[in-house]
């Protein structure tokens, strides 16, 4: 009986490691038809995402103008686009370049290609000494995130954390990125303000929807590129220069909220 009993117990667990194996699978499969337009339909009263990036430039204008911003944020933007010969070129001030061969797959005609660092920085997060976090603070650390859901743990103070390192602040409705070993996918939307290890990036990605970001970060294609351009054996991290160079592909801001609605949908239904 007791031989009878472990073998059951044995075929249960294989079973709820099938069934979460394919729940893995079928979400990420969700995230990437997402990324690529191909989730819900466009619609042409939308209009396009350039007209979404220009909100971007000229918001970005505004701030270099108020002294928050440096003048090279827009000096040295890249903008993206498709030429006549339906191929895609990258202008970076006066200089065009051909990156038809980095494009990674077809995008609608109402979405845009941009740089990450077009919209947020790798490089950015500003950092704070442990002795000057007030003791009630949210501190946030890799072990607090689970791997490929996001999903967030345990929440401590700093008065329950032996935190003695910097740490990067971050706000409510910062996407929080961990830079360190990609493959395990721990990103999250912050729901509210407190600070986290410097492996964990705090980013504000502005005008675009952030739950679309995150599917972005969270995508199989964004994954797999941090991987593939990562530093360090046994520890990877995506470095800041590669983190700006990755390629985000952008639809207009409505079908973003609409994407972001089908995935909940679908997820629900998983």
């Amino acid at each position: 009986m007791e031989k009878l009993t472990n073998k059951l117990n044995k075929l249960l667990i294989e079973r709820a490691e099938l069934e979460a194996g394919l729940f893995d699978r079928l979400y990420k499969s969700i995230l990437q038809e997402a990324i690529q337009g191909r989730l819900v339909p466009q619609i042409e009263s939308e209009g396009t995402a350039e007209e979404l990036l220009e909100e971007i430039r000229t918001e970005k204008k505004r701030l270099v103008k108020e002294g928050k911003l440096k003048k090279s944020a827009i000096a040295n933007e890249s903008r993206i686009f498709r030429g006549d010969d339906n191929k895609y070129y990258e202008q970076i001030g006066s200089k065009v370049i051909n990156i038809d061969g980095e494009i990674p797959f077809d995008i609608p005609e109402t979405w845009r290609w941009i740089r990450l660092g077009y919209i947020i920085d790798f490089s950015s997060n500003s950092s704070t000494k442990s002795e000057n976090i007030h003791q009630d603070s949210w501190i946030l650390d890799l072990e607090d995130i689970e791997k490929d859901s996001g999903i967030l743990l345990r929440r401590k103070k700093m008065s329950e954390s032996n935190a003695k390192s910097d740490k990067h602040r971050f706000y409510a409705g910062n996407i929080l990125y961990s830079k360190l070993r990609p493959y395990l996918n721990k990103v999250l939307i912050a729901d509210m303000g407190g600070y986290c290890t410097s492996e964990i990036l705090a980013f504000d990605f502005g005008k675009i929807n952030p739950e679309y970001a995150l599917a972005y970060l969270r995508s199989p294609f964004f994954v797999e590129y941090a991987m593939s351009d990562a530093y360090g054996v046994k520890m990877p991290r995506l470095g800041s220069k590669q983190g700006n160079n990755a390629l985000m592909p952008i639809p207009p801001l409505d079908e973003q909220h609409r994407i972001v609605y089908q995935i909940k949908r679908l997820k629900s239904q998983l």
